[in-house]
């Protein structure tokens, strides 16, 4: 597959969608970006500037918005999907008439389908055919597009299950101030980036409840334990989990005030619903719709995931944070690590014979 060198869609306006059209347009590659939003997508080329969602960010003259989506998506040798991970069937059913035949697409959102507790990529299997799979790309990794937008070194990492589709969006992204890694293991890039947002509303509603940074570590450490339990049962590799979707994304999605989860977590610490806490983000908080989607995959495949049940039951069973806390610190004895190694155990059984 070729480098891309002519125009790329980008479908979405928020901002991640807008960082990644000014990192694009800087490489001097002209970027069309499509719009729900007729009145966004007017202001922000009236402005050139996403005023509404990545404030002070100048855009390049080579970014245009629209709201055509078939018109944003001809001849763009790739197309990527930046839109909430609840919208995602929905948007690239309507854009699937229109995509080029041999564009790259690229999915950048982190989530799992709530219905059909589906992976994005599943989903795109399902919509587009299993033969369309070769040029899907997943984008992750720890990466705020506050910071991205204004040129801040960040590492990600695109996965394909065609390694050379990989390479190609590689080469896409690839600047001195952000630097791109290649992984083959889609449901596990995939699934570190949807699940960290969880644990990321955990530690804000710890933060919130004036806890300190003994509480945000525990939570960090036994999350990622509970990521790996999960992905591994869906079949993800042990090490993505170490790896830049896995243990990256989680440290600055826990630790940074860009996080929207983590904010909305500390509200509900604060004693705000879980609606008013939503709210005064401002934006879409993937980890509720994803609780929820994985509590009840953490049933499916018999997986135990402690934190995320207890903020299943903090989010839409109305249980205090507080006494979440108390469920989680009076569990039965444990040894660290022993699920994860079993499960690692299992996983090296069935795929390294």
């Amino acid at each position: 597959m070729a480098v891309v060198k002519q125009k790329v869609a980008i479908l979405g306006a928020g901002s991640w969608a807008t960082a990644l059209a000014v990192l694009l347009a800087g490489k001097g590659i002209p970027v069309d970006m499509w719009s729900r939003r007729a009145g966004l997508a007017d202001q922000i080329n009236a402005e050139g500037q996403n005023s509404r969602y990545l404030p002070g960010v100048s855009l390049p003259p080579n970014i245009r918005v629209d709201t055509a989506l078939a018109a944003v998506v001809k001849n763009a040798q790739a197309v990527i999907f930046s839109v909430p991970s609840h919208a995602f069937r929905e948007v690239l059913r309507a854009s699937l008439p229109h995509l080029p035949a041999r564009a790259l697409l690229i999915n950048a959102a982190k989530g799992i389908e709530e219905d059909s507790l589906l992976t994005l990529s599943r989903v795109f299997a399902a919509e587009a055919g299993e033969e369309e799979t070769s040029r899907y790309v997943v984008l992750s990794g720890p990466s705020h597009a506050e910071e991205v937008g204004r040129g801040i070194p960040t590492a990600v990492v695109v996965a394909s299950r065609d390694m050379a589709a990989a390479a190609a969006a590689q080469d896409l992204f690839m600047t001195g101030n952000f630097r791109v890694y290649t992984n083959p293991d889609v449901a596990g890039v995939e699934l570190g980036g949807a699940l960290k947002n969880i644990i990321a509303l955990g530690t804000g509603i710890a933060d919130g409840l004036g806890f300190g940074d003994n509480t945000k570590a525990a939570l960090m450490t036994r999350g990622l334990a509970e990521i790996t339990r999960l992905g591994l049962a869906m079949g993800a590799n042990l090490l993505t989990f170490a790896g830049l979707a896995g243990v990256g994304d989680l440290i600055v999605t826990c630790t940074s005030m860009h996080s929207r989860n983590r904010r909305a977590g500390i509200e509900i610490g604060r004693g705000k619903s879980l609606s008013e806490a939503v709210a005064s983000v401002q934006m879409v908080v993937e980890g509720v719709r994803t609780t929820r989607a994985a509590y009840r995959l953490a049933g499916r495949y018999g997986v135990e995931m402690p934190i995320t049940e207890q903020m299943y039951r903090v989010l839409f069973e109305g249980m205090s944070p507080r006494e979440a806390v108390v469920n989680l610190m009076s569990r039965g004895r444990r040894r660290e690590m022993e699920e994860v190694a079993l499960a690692a155990a299992q996983w090296r059984e069935k795929n390294c014979k």
